[in-house]
């Protein structure tokens, strides 16, 4: 691995201001040198932050900075990238005022990583319907980011989200569809991107040479020649033949019901699934504080605490930082994997 230090810091978007995401945010910064934390800033309203670090009793430094002052300033109090829009809301409240904040916090943290100043992004959780509310017109985040990352690359995105846990990475094929809509949407072309995009970032990013991809089949036993179902044959299976065609270490479809416990997850590094629950629950299951969404495909690395805004214990002192904290750790690990990547490929290029 690269040096620990100096790496540019992280970019924390502050999220939804009535939610969990400040309380979480102030209690990584208090326990940063405990739990061995890289150095981030935070973009967000100033003021919002003080107040819930005076409503939560938490004594913590917070002063304003530019990104370029972040990592020197880190140690000593929490660094804040003041925003131009206000975003102030009451625990628990959401305000639609404060969306124009929040969306300038995600889209201002893209622009730093993308400027060099910031290594990566990790986001704290939005409210879509807030920011619905105020017109904004993405489905969610990783649509925002999709938009964003399209802008900035000039071609088309394909994010791929990931739920990566101490015991099991997974990717949902399909994600916030009704489960009669799955069927349809599974593709072959579909499976084929989402899996190269996994082989490429598990490559680049988590400094994998050839990730072992364990792709589930959609039907009970993975449709048993078809008495369950024809989509694995008809889908699945000839998907992953092509994967396996251009040199990616695919397998299956394999029975979803044998594929989670510690015997079968050895035998792979991430699982492709078809439908958000088959892989949400495996994961939670398995390290339900400690999993880390992460959007693959993306020209930088994001990741994300695998909870919501939590409404109802907001400004409590009752949100549990352990998700957020691990989404810093891996976004730190993601970014510096892929520097190493990109300096051996230049070298390459050099002495080629």
């Amino acid at each position: 691995m690269a040096e620990r230090e100096p790496f540019r810091p992280l970019a924390l978007t502050m999220g939804e201001p009535a939610g969990i995401g400040p309380d979480v945010t102030l209690a990584v910064w208090r326990e940063r040198r405990e739990r061995k934390l890289p150095a981030f800033y935070v973009l967000a309203d100033p003021d919002a932050l003080r107040t819930r670090a005076a409503l939560l009793g938490l004594d913590i430094p917070i002063e304003t900075v530019s990104a370029t002052e972040a990592i020197d300033a880190f140690d000593r109090f929490l660094p804040v990238v003041p925003l131009e829009s206000p975003a102030h809301a009451s625990p628990g409240q959401p305000d639609r005022a404060a969306a124009r904040g929040v969306i300038e916090a995600i889209a201002r943290a893209v622009g730093d990583v993308r400027a060099g100043l910031a290594s990566a992004l990790v986001t704290n959780p939005i409210n879509k319907k807030a920011l619905f509310d105020a017109g904004f017109q993405h489905p969610g985040h990783t649509e925002f980011l999709g938009m964003l990352s399209a802008a900035w690359s000039g071609s088309p995105a394909h994010p791929v989200m990931m739920l990566a846990g101490p015991g099991l990475r997974a990717v949902p094929a399909t994600i916030h569809v009704p489960i009669s809509a799955v069927p349809e949407l599974l593709t072959e072309d579909m499976l084929i991107r989402t899996g190269r995009t996994i082989d490429h970032d598990m490559r680049r990013r988590f400094g994998m040479p050839n990730p072992r991809i364990a792709v589930a089949g959609l039907n009970p036993h993975a449709g048993e020649g078809g008495v369950m179902g024809t989509e694995d044959d008809a889908v699945i299976r000839p998907a992953v033949a092509a994967l396996r065609a251009d040199g990616i270490n695919a397998f299956g479809p394999l029975a979803p019901d044998t594929m989670f416990h510690a015997e079968a997850r050895a035998r792979y590094d991430v699982a492709l699934c078809m439908y958000h629950d088959q892989a949400l629950i495996p994961t939670k299951t398995i390290a339900f504080s400690e999993t880390v969404n992460v959007t693959l495909g993306l020209p930088f690395v994001r990741t994300s605490p695998d909870h919501g805004t939590a409404f109802d214990i907001a400004g409590t002192g009752k949100a549990d930082m352990s998700s957020l904290a691990a989404a810093l750790r891996l976004a730190d690990e993601l970014a510096r994997h892929e520097a190493e990547y990109r300096q051996r490929e230049f070298a390459g290029g050099v002495a080629s």
